[in-house]
């Protein structure tokens, strides 16, 4: 899928690929210390070489990534989404979603997520997890937007984690 936001970036999404490592480290260092917090639960200022071998060397079964990139930012990735299964329940997968502060608001994430879900389902995936502090707002709007319902809302502290049973159509 290519969306074509309303400032005219061509936006590919595709999988994440190992040589991604330094465009995924780009792309993190896009992202405000809030934009850090609200995916990682704490700021978290660069990835390490560990996270990043993690993060782009994936088996597109069990780990799913997707990234967004653009031919106008060919050196960062502007967003990342991916789904890791749970071994101990394997149709569920611990779900996960960025977007660099610049490219926030154009429907990227919400681009991610959809194809995450249909990648999700078409693996036998049915639910996603997710540990999300109470504030985003946003990452609980885009669940339920590919979410059939919310199964399951757990909070203590300000986080809490998310269960959203996903929807085949």
């Amino acid at each position: 899928m290519s969306p074509t936001p309303s400032d005219g970036l061509a936006i590919e999404i595709r999988p994440i690929r190992p040589d991604d490592k330094q465009r995924l480290a780009a792309g993190h260092e896009l992202m405000s210390s809030e934009t850090q917090r609200m995916r990682y639960l704490m700021p978290k200022p660069r990835l390490s070489s560990a996270e990043l071998r993690y993060l782009t060397e994936i088996d597109g079964e069990d780990h799913v990534a997707l990234v967004a990139v653009a031919e106008q930012f060919p050196e960062v990735t502007l967003g990342v989404g991916r789904f890791v299964r749970d071994r101990e329940r394997p149709d569920t997968a611990e779900f996960a979603i960025v977007i660099a502060d610049a490219f926030q608001g154009i429907g990227l994430g919400g681009a991610l997520a959809e194809q995450l879900a249909e990648a999700a389902i078409e693996r036998g995936v049915r639910r996603f997890s997710a540990t999300v502090l109470h504030e985003n707002v946003a990452i609980r709007a885009l669940l339920e937007r590919i979410s059939d319902r919310l199964a399951e809302a757990r909070w203590s502290d300000g986080a809490g984690e998310l269960l959203y049973e996903l929807s085949a159509a």
